[in-house]
């Protein structure tokens, strides 16, 4: 990659002025004159500035993370280049405007630009790698409700003042860094606040190479450099606005690519169901958990805390085991009758439907709720347990649960050889040109209870698979909700020009952990409670 210095002091016509540098900002505020500016403060916006909203670890698989955030894959740009995700913060732009997006600043690095507003000699920017057409106005509008005074507010434009072509982010920033500070020649300190420690790193060695330059060929002497790296203190947006404007996003992109064709696919959410189960609420998992009854010499970091649901089936559920109980979002009444340690791993304890006589269908000879497990122990080895504690009549209790799916989404491209059933596996293999009744029945061990009629089930629920937020149970995020969309996640500043990423391999999007799959017939469900 060209330097920013070389970019620069090899083209003849480059002119380091007040206007030029100007041309830099979407503001139309005159900025101060070369003689009155002796330090450089620039802030970054995403996870600096503003915690901004970054995807749902727990809503999508870690590929479709990656994919999200690479802008050759969608026509629109992806999550970083459509200004809808950002502007869905919160409660909405509308609503966050009328109250400064309170809540989702990082007040402390708010602070510190208000400290460089009033001092005098001190030139205050925010700088951000986002597109300037297409977030220019939406950015201005929420700095603006905060109150906060820039005199340059620059992000990035199609081509510099001079006309030159970004390769990335990072490039435009040096650009923009080069003019601040050949424009400044007076400014003998520069200070730089960042969250990402890529970028840190990037910037720190660019002032770095800027300052042996100076020595040797000077256009304005060293300056003294200091890059802050800033906590990350990204956001999550409301699970359901965030699947809603995804799905936005993926309709734009394929109403494109029907009036413009192109190697692109037209994409669509789909979604992986790990187990379908009886759903049990928070209050009462917290008190199933206090029935385990675990050893003091057993550490919590050598457990996994569940007590969350009772398993009916591993993957999708058949559509005859789903009538016979009741559907999706269908209540049941069950009550605690005994307690369980399976080989000093598992603990568990055993439930009956309320009245006894409900008709109910679990995928364990008795229905059991897996309440903790050490690390590397098998959930499916709750089933073996055959000797269990009572629970005396007086402790016994009843809690509600509702019929569910643990399920996570993906983006794929569209298949028209692809049938419902068949969406709900993001590996290929395990696609089966049978349908799942037929697929259950050759797999079946009947035990008592399983397979009789719906009884005591309240509700009624339909097996369609095409709402891809059908009982997902995902953390919420909301305002100041904090959530890393780590797992191979890339953001803006990761973000090569299309075409030019290094990230991806061939053939594929984005990078990410490899989740999306489904435990197969009596496979291990452990990463999967």
């Amino acid at each position: 990659m060209a330097s920013a210095y070389s970019a620069y002091h090899g083209a003849k016509s480059s002119q380091f002025t007040v206007t030029a540098l100007g041309r830099w900002s979407i503001l139309t505020k005159q900025l101060p004159a070369v003689d009155k500016v002796r330090v450089l403060h620039v802030y970054d916006f995403d996870n600096t500035l503003f915690r901004t909203p970054m995807p749902n670890p727990t809503l999508w698989t870690g590929p479709t993370i990656g994919l999200l955030a690479t802008q050759e894959a969608f026509s629109n740009g992806g999550w970083w280049h459509d200004n809808r995700i950002l502007a869905a913060t919160g409660e909405g732009a509308e609503k966050e405007e009328e109250r400064a997006w309170e809540g989702w600043w990082n007040e402390k690095v708010a602070d510190l630009v208000k400290l460089s507003t009033k001092q005098p000699d001190a030139l205050c920017v925010l700088l951000t790698g986002r597109s300037e057409h297409g977030f220019g106005e939406l950015i201005k509008r929420m700095v603006t409700s905060k109150g906060l005074e820039f005199d340059m507010v620059s992000l990035k434009p199609r081509v510099s003042p001079a006309n030159q072509s970004f390769q990335n982010t990072m490039h435009f920033k040096q650009l923009f860094f080069e003019a601040l500070m050949e424009t400044y020649q007076q400014a003998t300190e520069i200070k730089v606040y960042e969250d990402r420690p890529r970028h840190t790193k990037g910037f720190r060695d660019f002032f770095a190479e800027y300052n042996r330059r100076q020595t040797e060929a000077p256009t304005r002497g060293p300056i003294t450099a200091d890059v802050v790296q800033v906590v990350d203190s990204s956001t999550l947006l409301d699970p359901v606005v965030e699947v809603a404007e995804v799905q936005h996003m993926i309709n734009q992109h394929n109403t494109t690519l029907t009036k413009e064709p192109s190697s692109k696919s037209k994409l669509m959410i789909k979604k992986t169901v790990f187990f379908t189960s009886y759903m049990i609420g928070g209050d009462d998992i917290k008190k199933l958990l206090k029935l385990a009854k675990i050893p003091a010499s057993v550490s919590n970091n050598d457990l996994k805390f569940h007590a969350n649901n009772i398993l009916i089936c591993p993957r999708p559920c058949p559509t005859s085991i789903l009538e016979k109980v009741g559907g999706m979002g269908s209540k049941m009444l069950w009550e605690v009758t005994g307690t369980a340690c399976f080989d000093n791993s598992i603990w568990a304890a055993c439930v009956r439907p309320v009245p006894h006589t409900a008709k109910f269908h679990t995928d364990n000879p008795i229905p059991l709720v897996v309440l903790a497990l050490r690390k590397g122990a098998r959930p499916m080895d709750a089933g073996k347990i055959t000797a269990w504690q009572p629970v005396p009549v007086e402790e016994r209790f009843s809690f509600e649960t509702t019929v569910g799916e643990k399920v996570i989404l993906r983006i794929e491209a569209e298949d028209p050889k692809e049938d419902e059933y068949q969406s709900l596996f993001a590996n290929k293999s395990h696609k089966r040109k049978h349908n799942a009744d037929e697929e259950w029945a050759a797999r079946s061990v009947q035990y008592a209870g399983r397979n009789e009629s719906r009884g005591f089930h309240s509700g009624r629920g339909r097996n369609k698979g095409g709402n891809p937020g059908r009982s997902h149970r995902a953390s919420r995020g909301g305002r100041g909700g904090r959530g890393r969309g780590g797992h191979g996640y890339r953001s803006l500043d990761d973000v090569d020009p299309k075409g030019q990423s290094n990230d991806a391999p061939p053939g594929s999007f984005g990078r990410g952990r490899p989740m999306g799959g489904q435990p197969s017939n009596g496979s291990d469900l452990q990463s999967y409670y």
